[in-house]
């Protein structure tokens, strides 16, 4: 039980670390020239992340 809570924790701190540095993310891994749109596809594969990680949390509480 707890096993399945600490990782909803960490699977909801990734998606919090891409949300928040999707932009200097983008910089370091991708070389090609249009940015934001692999910004957006980070923002929106962590906000992803962020919601599923959530429900774990809640859903083994």
């Amino acid at each position: 039980m707890k096993f399945l809570v600490i990782i909803g924790i960490l699977i909801a701190l990734i998606g919090v670390i891409l949300i928040y540095d999707a932009r200097i993310l983008t910089k370091k891994l991708f070389g090609f020239g249009d940015q934001n749109e692999a910004s957006m596809g980070l923002k929106i594969l962590g906000f992803i992340l962020a919601i599923v990680g959530g429900l774990v949390i809640y859903l083994n509480v």
